[in-house]
């Protein structure tokens, strides 16, 4: 008997955790990261305490009350005396659609064993985020850190211990891809490495087969699982705006060819009618390039959002101008050239240069990438000198080396998605009064006086990677399931009138809840 239970990505924006049992079989399609509830609990500064395993994210309701998944390492006696009579469960798999956080995060936390099935770049992308984002308790994605009970808490010990990864494309070719996934970047702790057969094809009893689709970061999957009343298809995050718009509107004919019983759709920007492309991006970016000569421009958009940074290379390049990116931004691209000939390696770009920002010490990770490319080194004085000649791909979170650069003037180009909550919104009056300090002129910015909107005559900066409501129900109409399930969307009601009059039955599911189809 087919049935779905709902543990996230319901009437909220990601936090994707689907099951899915059919045939002595079960598997996740996706296991994230619920930043609106965790917003709910937690901030900068106050976080889960790792000390206390998975007890604060059972109790806030951050992971669902499940056994028989989580790793014995994090489960301590407190979380046995409240939760143990929660229900027992088995997996056979997890299905991760990208490598964006709110769809792949808390994997940290699931059994190193059970296999995570993804693409080969979505792999690269998050083990190249985890190499370089430290000992982050809740991004232990690739590889786990193993916890030991001392005195009341857990401690680290012993090496990493790599997770049972299923690239659905295949491995990479060559020694270098199987290098840096067996890499540990930590000189002192090595990394014990889980080499598997598994088929590509099938998850426990199951049929699997994957669609790439198009979305702001690369490797974006959507799957279709072959069960016993019918194929269930699943979307990931997707869009048909895109400069790979094509994949999406492929994998939709793909998945219409099987008939879908079940569709389970995307529906995060449902309520837009019009999405700018990433071609009105580059034309936007390039003029206000273009209206700042002499002058420094930062560009700043997400940190794996590869094709806006081919968008403002090409907008360096226009402009005669040269792109600078950071060292982890390098580390990225190197890795992601390994997984896919879709990303051009950094060896190959060689007019990319590397910031040279202060740090107390250099990470392993970032050793690497001096010792190979020592001479793309551009230093703070180097821009201060001469502005005029660089893009600098800067966020908020790397606002504070201005000070050294010391500019005066310039346009700061905002390529990123709307604040949307009170941290956010906090961030950009701070981002703000930097931008003001150092008469910086910001664009594309939300602004307060608007209620966090873009003025009109400043929209265009950033092309969403999720596809508009008519779009959506362009893809579904393609699809033609017999149901369908809107999920990861505030909008669920949309999809019932506009797919009224069609031959699809809109479904909304409700959170911890099952759903059974006999």
């Amino acid at each position: 008997m087919l049935s779905l239970n709902f543990y996230g990505g319901v009437n909220q924006i990601g936090g994707n955790k689907i099951l899915l049992r059919d045939s002595d079989t079960g598997l996740f399609l996706d296991f994230g990261t619920p930043y609106s509830i965790r917003g709910n609990y937690f901030e900068e500064f106050l976080n889960p305490r790792p000390g206390a395993g998975l007890l604060d994210l059972l109790e806030l309701g951050l992971l669902p009350s499940l056994k028989g998944i989580y790793r014995p390492d994090l489960v301590i006696p407190e979380i046995i005396q409240r939760f143990g009579s929660a229900p027992k469960i088995s997996v056979d798999g997890v299905l991760v659609s990208h490598a964006h956080l709110d769809h792949c995060g808390y994997v940290s936390f699931l059994r190193k064993e059970i296999p995570i099935y993804t693409s080969a770049l979505t792999g690269f992308i998050v083990k190249a985020m985890q190499d370089c984002g430290g000992t982050d308790f809740e991004r232990e994605i690739c590889y786990l850190s193993q916890r030991v009970r001392e005195n009341n808490y857990l401690k680290t010990e012993g090496p990493y211990q790599q997770r049972c990864f299923v690239f659905v494309d295949g491995f990479p070719s060559g020694n270098m891809a199987q290098e840096f996934w067996d890499w540990s970047p930590a000189k002192t702790k090595k990394m014990v490495c889980y080499h598997n057969a598994i088929s590509r094809d099938r998850i426990g009893k199951l049929p699997v087969r994957y669609f790439p689709v198009d979305h702001s970061v690369f490797g974006a999957t959507a799957y279709a699982i072959n069960t016993s009343r019918g194929w269930v298809a699943y979307s990931g995050d997707l869009r048909l705006h895109g400069i790979n718009g094509w994949k999406t509107s492929k994998a939709a004919e793909e998945i219409s060819k099987l008939k879908p019983y079940i569709y389970l759709g995307e529906g995060t920007r449902v309520m837009e009618t019009t999405q700018t492309t990433e071609e009105n991006v580059y034309e936007k970016a390039l003029q206000a390039t273009r209206n700042t000569p002499g002058k420094m421009v930062l560009a700043d958009f997400g940190p794996r959002n590869i094709e806006r940074l081919q968008t403002f290379y090409r907008i360096a390049q226009e402009t005669k101008r040269q792109l600078v990116v950071l060292a982890k931004d390098a580390y990225m691209l190197d890795k992601m050239s390994l997984a896919s000939d879709q990303v051009t390696s950094l060896e190959q770009q060689t007019d990319i240069l590397i910031y040279e920002d202060r740090h107390y010490r250099r990470t392993n990770w970032e050793e690497g990438i001096w010792d190979r490319f020592t001479d793309r080194k551009v230093t703070p004085s180097m821009i201060g000198n001469s502005p005029g000649e660089f893009i600098l791909c800067f966020s908020f979170w790397d606002i504070n080396d201005l000070i050294d650069i010391a500019p005066r003037g310039g346009t700061y180009i905002y390529s990123s998605s709307e604040a949307y909550d009170e941290e956010q919104q906090l961030d950009m009056r701070r981002l703000n009064n930097w931008l003001k300090h150092f008469d910086i002129k910001g664009v594309g910015l939300p602004r307060e006086e608007l209620n966090w909107q873009v003025p009109d005559d400043e929209k265009g900066f950033h092309a969403s990677g999720h596809a508009s409501g008519p779009d959506l129900v362009e893809i579904i109409r393609k699809i033609e399931p017999q149901i369908f399930i809107p999920i990861h969307t505030e909008h669920p009601l949309y999809f019932v009138e506009a797919l009224k009059g069609t031959n699809t039955r809109v479904l909304i599911p409700e959170l911890d809840k099952e759903i059974t189809f006999t």
